[in-house]
């Protein structure tokens, strides 16, 4: 955050001033949780499920901040927001649970305005925006560009899958004067959405991962979908560049929707940066040679699944775009480290149980590439496999179908023993008993508790245990179950305390 006054903040955002003459000046960081304000912070008083930031104005003052951003009088300095129109009152504020009046959807607004202003500000001093969107993955890849960027200069990213109206200004706002590289990820619950993150903070690069079935419900397309990702590359100046997965024919056809240039990655042999020979070694880590206009290098991820090449390459792609050779980006993707918890977290247990935590969220594709890395990893070691999966949620009409085929995939993989917890999740164990001669190797349990004390019963030493599911089925209680043992150590580290992201694709 630059240094702003209360005065300055104001004028920003179209707000008045209250118990305040404006001078306070803001040197610290924004915070939506008083027990992060600090010295010369700002606190956003915003509603919550159980309590409002509004009642808590003071304590952030007696904590130290500057200042407070809110829509209504408060016992603090602050800096009170305009009310928005009526129709906009809550289109904004779907993550803020407790948002009954409008208000936080006002104090958000307020807040892009602020990162706007930020974003344009330190953009004359330097600053890249990099975004990337996609149906499944944008968490790690985000990771991964701001392990690659990281070496090149200052870089803000967000924690985890930090991506909602609240946590998109809020990363821009971590930015400050010395900062060189700021990496969103863009999401959206429909079309138009992404546009208006990118308005928040314009991107000069963008990397469109895929575009899956997640969220259909509420897109009611996959089309659709690709209409809303697709915003991000039209968004692009036309001195930017577009970094699009060639190998989904929905995402290569977005080269038509941007001014900027187009880098194509994937396997495919036009893809401008691509992978070849791809091999997994016994855990299911990819190796690869990435090929660019500008040389090759090998390439071995410390990441768990082949799913993770693609990934790599578009992030590959926007080093390549900011400066790094070939042979800096594939010393850095061979030294990665894991940042956002219960994605593909691999951990093994003191008895050689390995538990592959990758229940923050779930949609077919991504839950077909944990299957698949779980079926590599066991099948090459010879250990039984254990699949155990929550529903998917928001597929619509399509969710009885896209549960049945995954349960028939685990069949066709060889995967040992499937777990299926949740009525919601039903029709996998359906299409699983149905598809070839399985029968008691799927079992149905109504909930994580009931399926954390089958694997205790039943896990033997030097199982591989895939855990995974949507967010809201919070399945990573089953994978924790499993780890409770003494003794057990993660083979990479975790970040298991991050906000929520709203539900956003």
């Amino acid at each position: 955050m630059i240094e702003l006054s209360l005065a300055e903040i104001a004028g920003i955002v179209g707000g008045r001033l209250h118990r305040t003459d404006g001078s306070p000046v803001v040197t610290g960081s924004v915070e939506f949780d008083t027990r992060q304000v600090g010295p010369g912070g700002l606190f956003l008083a915003l509603p919550g499920e159980r309590v409002d930031g509004h009642d808590f104005a003071a304590q952030a003052i007696e904590s130290g901040a500057a200042g407070v951003l809110a829509a209504r009088e408060v016992d603090a300095p602050a800096v009170l927001v305009p009310p928005l129109p009526p129709g906009q009152a809550h289109e904004g504020s779907v993550a803020l649970t407790g948002d009954t009046d409008g208000s936080g959807a006002a104090v958000l607004a307020a807040l892009a305005k602020l990162a706007r202003h930020v974003v344009d500000v330190l953009a004359t001093g330097g600053l890249t925006v990099v975004g990337v969107t996609g149906s499944s993955g944008k968490t790690s890849t985000k990771d991964v560009i701001a392990q690659l960027l990281e070496p090149m200069g200052p870089t803000v990213a967000p924690p985890g899958s930090f991506n909602s109206e609240l946590g998109h200004p809020w990363t821009a706002l971590r930015a400050g004067r010395d900062t060189k590289y700021l990496v969103v990820e863009m999401s959206a619950r429909g079309v138009g959405h992404i546009a208006e993150a990118a308005t928040v903070t314009p991107p000069r690069i963008g990397a469109v991962l895929n575009v899956g079935s997640a969220h259909v419900s509420e897109f009611g397309s996959r089309e659709a979908i690709a209409q809303a990702k697709g915003e991000l590359v039209e968004a692009l100046p036309a001195d930017g560049l577009a970094v699009l997965n060639v190998d989904d024919p929905l995402v290569a056809a977005m080269a038509s929707r941007t001014r900027a240039r187009v880098a194509g990655v994937g396997e495919s042999p036009s893809a401008l940066i691509r992978a070849e020979d791809i091999t997994l070694d016994e855990q299911a880590r990819p190796s690869f040679r990435l090929v660019t206009p500008y040389g090759e290098a090998p390439v071995t991820l410390p990441l768990y699944g082949e799913h993770h090449v693609g990934n790599a390459l578009s992030a590959a792609a926007i080093a390549l775009e900011l400066g790094a050779t070939p042979a800096e980006i594939a010393q850095r993707l061979t030294g990665l480290q894991s940042r956002s918890g219960k994605r593909m977290e691999v951990t093994t247990r003191p008895d050689g149980v390995t538990v592959l935590n990758d229940a923050y969220n779930a949609n077919p594709e991504s839950v077909r590439a944990g299957l698949k890395a779980l079926a590599s990893m066991s099948k090459s070691a010879g250990r039984r496999a254990w699949a155990v999966l929550g529903a998917m949620g928001e597929l619509g009409e399509s969710s009885v179908t896209a549960h049945d085929e995954i349960g028939r995939l685990v069949v066709r993989l060889n995967i040992d023993r499937l777990v299926v917890v949740g009525p919601e999740a039903a029709p996998m164990h359906q299409g699983a008993s149905q598809e070839g001669s399985w029968g008691e190797e799927s079992v149905l349990v109504p909930d994580a508790g009931a399926a954390a004390a089958l694997l205790h019963d039943q896990v033997r030493p030097g199982d591989v245990v895939l855990v995974k599911a949507s967010h809201y089925v919070r399945l990573w209680q089953v994978a924790e179950a499993l780890l409770a043992a003494p003794g057990t150590s993660p083979s990479q580290p975790s970040n298991s305390s991050e906000p929520s992201n709203g539900g956003h694709a």
